[in-house]
């Protein structure tokens, strides 16, 4: 691509017939009149209208923009030396923003709301001081609560990586996979149960979990879980706890019902926050905005048919939607996966595998994967269909350019 004026200069062949065709994506482009920016979501949900120039930014050079200096490092922390060596195992060598922050004060015992980027490395910001916690109290239980079971997984697998050989155990309680291997894990010993809301208030209903055992809570991107209508579960569960418990709360936006919940669930939190913008500075933004004569899949494939579109999450609204296009892609000789509500979990997870092991070139996903997912080297974030809400954005987009690496994230309208 080369930039002419406003606009970006893209030579790609015809979807159908193979011959070179010339394409323009508009950049810089603030018409906020595109038709269908106010359908309704299939739930209902009225999609929010968003000035399209709101998907336009320029990543940000390193030269000139002010580095964080941590003021620990891990040693300093007052965690048990078992846990600094695996941290050092996993080649992290200091801390990020939030894990400096935010460690010293759950090791003091208080509350905590953490307010952060995507990718910033919360998932070790609380899981380290509560397995010390774990350490010094052995009889101490921990509950971890997130708004979707790929999220809970993937915490479940960081909390293993770090107590391997420690004689540390959790259990995974997540809706779409079997109740009944989890309630057999519950009859065991463990320290730590990760899981979602739904599936929690289900074992808990059935006796299988007592919450009065814990007295640790933490509720992971909160402002998915009130998104995803889970924060009556979220209250049942928490009003089933010790009143005199620690509880954690992280979300990387806040709202006004997010501040309701923060005062409903913590008492006299301290707050920490590392943001500095919505989005990272690593991740170009821009959108392409199809010609006459022209449709979205002519672009898409030959997008992906260039070298650098080497690993690429792609985000449609439905599950139909999803599922048809990764079919069309999968068809034109791409190697693609999808994820949607309608996979089960073993499903969800082998195209979650095959995608972070670069075994497949695209992932074709509805919002299910656009809160949390840690998944490395990401080149692209295509946003086929709009998304449903400018919050919706920043965590679809999320995905790439983390860890100080660059990523590119493209918007199609309409």
């Amino acid at each position: 691509m080369r930039p002419i004026g406003l606009f970006y200069f893209i030579t790609m062949k015809s979807f159908n017939s193979g011959r070179p065709k010339k394409y323009f994506y508009q950049s810089h482009y603030k018409s906020a009149g595109f038709s269908g920016l106010g359908r309704r979501r299939p739930m209902g949900r009225p999609v929010q209208k968003i000035d399209p120039a709101r998907f336009i930014n320029k990543a940000i050079q390193d030269e000139g923009v002010e580095n964080y200096t941590p003021q620990h490092e891990f040693q300093d922390f007052k965690i048990d030396q078992q846990l600094i060596a695996a941290v050092a195992a996993k080649g992290y060598k200091i801390p990020t923003p939030i894990q400096d922050q935010v460690i010293p004060q759950i090791v003091d015992g208080l509350d905590v709301v953490g307010i952060a980027d995507t990718g910033t490395g919360k998932t070790a910001a609380f899981l380290l001081p509560l397995i010390n916690k774990v350490f010094i109290n052995p009889e101490e239980q921990i509950l971890i609560v997130a708004p979707t079971r790929e999220l809970a997984i993937q915490i479940d697998q960081e909390f293993k990586s770090f107590v391997r050989g420690m004689g540390m155990f959790s259990v995974s309680c997540v809706g779409g996979m079997g109740i009944g291997r989890q309630i057999s894990e519950l009859r065991y010993r463990y320290s730590f149960i990760i899981g979602t809301p739904g599936r929690l208030k289900d074992l808990i209903q059935r006796k299988m979990i007592n919450l009065s055992q814990f007295n640790t809570v933490v509720l992971d991107e909160a402002d998915r879980m009130f998104d995803m209508g889970f924060i009556n579960d979220t209250r049942f569960i928490i009003n089933g706890m010790p009143k005199s418990r620690q509880t954690l709360f992280f979300s990387a936006t806040i709202s006004n019902e997010i501040e309701r919940m923060i005062r409903e669930f913590t008492k006299n939190p301290v707050r920490v926050s590392v943001k500095t913008r919505d989005t990272s500075k690593n991740v170009e933004q821009d959108i392409i905005k199809v010609g006459e004569g022209r449709t979205k899949l002519d672009v898409l494939n030959n997008l992906l048919s260039q070298k650098e579109f080497n690993k690429v999450l792609i985000f449609g609204r439905t599950k139909y939607g999803v599922e048809k296009l990764s079919r069309i892609l999968l068809r034109e000789g791409f190697s693609v996966e999808s994820i949607h509500g309608d996979k089960n979990n073993s499903q969800r997870q082998k195209a979650l595998s095959m995608f972070k092991d670069n075994r497949v070139q695209v992932l074709v996903a509805t919002d299910v994967a656009a809160r949390g997912l840690d998944i490395a080297d990401i080149s692209h974030v295509i946003n086929y269909d709009m998304p449903s809400t400018y919050d919706d954005y920043i965590h679809r987009i999320g995905r790439t350019g983390r860890y100080n690496k660059r990523g590119m994230a493209l918007t199609f309208v309409d």
